[in-house]
């Protein structure tokens, strides 16, 4: 039930409660736990509670400036806080009444459009299976109850049915995490990272060996090379060839399917060819090693809580001074090994955003993905954040710390949470 539903009838809280129980209501609703973690969601209800006693209704920027504490300047227009917090106060108030208070006969509700209080009067349940009690004499009042009990049981079982039948991919898409890139009409990219692969020639003219040069990562990288040594020029080839890690097939395998239930194309590039028009164009959905970033690496870190470190096996906490070092690299055959993988979120320019689903080696990249697509472990990095916010889903990082054998991750915990620095994005990036 929701409070835009027609059928049901809307007042005003002073109709229905008197001032001792809506301050009594409001507590009961804190207190259930309900609001989660974040202090505001409280400090909003309580304030909308003193406002209905008031008889009156808050405005958007006296809740920006009183609840929130923004400035006295505050641009309702531009920042949509107030909006967002409302939004996810009217939601958390509907799961409240859908977990207790089965029997009460006025909910509390944010009708929308509204910044205020209302009590909707619930609509009495009526008999699942139909009957009605005036045929049944006491005798019959057991096989009643029966008849009752079973018709609930058989529609609890074909919902769960129901349920099992719909593929994870439809819960993951559906979650907040997934929602900034596929709840509009944006364009969807998928970029792989790869790296640039340039051929060496020997005396007879003839490719002597491949080479991966962590400085040239496309044809126009390798152009700049061969002009730096003049003396080497003519050694360099460009083969036009670029390789994958393994673990990015299980990633796509994992992440596509998600991406598909926004309903929109999904194109695919290499990170050598993507250029700076793609990012402004398009929500991006980077799937690689951390390594392989290039032209994200900038954006990636501006904002973030971590540095590369010593190499791309390594980052570093810059608050705690905290190493994290994959040593998956060159494990031998049989031996355990530690790696990482790494997931950020953040927006590239004022209407495209980019998911980055990161790894050291394959290990780590591929349970990202695998995190990435199910609902359970979607929830702890929300939980992690300790916001629920549309601003803190658009713009968080974390690192999960996965353990295997021979290439296998068999065990990861998250290890690592933060909320970006979305203006050190921007302030990064010419992507405006």
């Amino acid at each position: 039930m929701t409070p835009d539903q027609p059928s049901q009838a809307i007042s005003t809280t002073q109709d229905v409660f008197s001032a001792s129980e809506l301050e009594e209501l409001c507590q009961r609703i804190i207190s259930s736990g309900i609001l989660g973690r974040s202090k505001r969601y409280a400090a909003m209800l309580q304030y909308l509670v003193s406002c209905s006693l008031e008889n009156r209704q808050p405005k958007e920027i006296e809740l920006a400036t009183d609840v929130l504490g923004k400035a006295s300047d505050f641009d309702v227009s531009t920042d949509s806080s107030v909006r967002v917090y409302v939004h996810q106060l009217r939601k958390k108030l509907n799961a409240y009444y859908d977990q207790n208070e089965l029997d009460a006969a006025f909910r509390l509700v944010i009708p929308k459009g509204t910044y205020s209080l209302a009590a909707m009067a619930v609509t009495p349940l009526e008999n699942p299976a139909g009957f009605s009690l005036t045929k049944f004499g006491a005798s019959n009042s057991l096989l009643l109850a029966f008849v009752i009990l079973l018709s609930a049981n058989l529609l609890y079982m074909f919902s769960q049915q129901s349920e099992a039948s719909r593929p994870p991919a439809e819960f993951a898409a559906a979650h907040p995490v997934w929602e900034t890139v596929l709840s509009d009409d944006k364009p969807l990219l998928l970029v792989m990272g790869d790296y640039y692969i340039f051929g060496e020639l020997n005396a007879n003219g003839n490719v002597a060996r491949m080479v991966r040069e962590f400085n040239v990562n496309s044809r126009s990288d390798l152009e700049d090379l061969q002009f730096s040594d003049i003396e080497h020029t003519e050694n360099y080839l460009d083969l036009d060839l670029s390789y994958m890690p393994e673990g990015s097939a299980f990633a796509l395998a994992k992440i596509v399917p998600i991406l598909q239930k926004s309903g929109k194309a999904v194109n695919i590039t290499m990170m050598s060819d993507l250029t700076t028009a793609d990012i402004r164009s398009n929500h991006i959905v980077y799937i690689g090693y951390i390594s392989a970033l290039e032209k994200l690496t900038t954006m990636v870190f501006a904002g973030s809580g971590l540095r590369i470190g010593r190499s791309y096996d390594e980052l570093f906490n810059t608050k705690t001074a905290e190493y994290y070092t994959s040593d998956a690299g060159l494990p031998e055959e049989g031996d355990p090994f530690r790696d990482y993988g790494m997931f950020s979120t953040f927006p590239a320019s004022t209407d495209t955003q980019v998911v980055l689903i990161a790894g050291m080696r394959d290990a780590g990249l591929m349970h990202t993905a695998q995190a990435l697509s199910e609902t359970a472990s979607l929830n702890d990095l929300l939980v992690s954040i300790e916001s629920d916010t549309d601003e803190a889903v658009a713009g968080f990082e974390a690192l999960f710390e996965v353990y295997g054998v021979d290439r296998l991750n068999f065990d990861a915990s998250l290890v690592y949470s933060n909320l970006l620095d979305t203006a050190q994005i921007w302030g990064a990036s010419s992507v405006q």
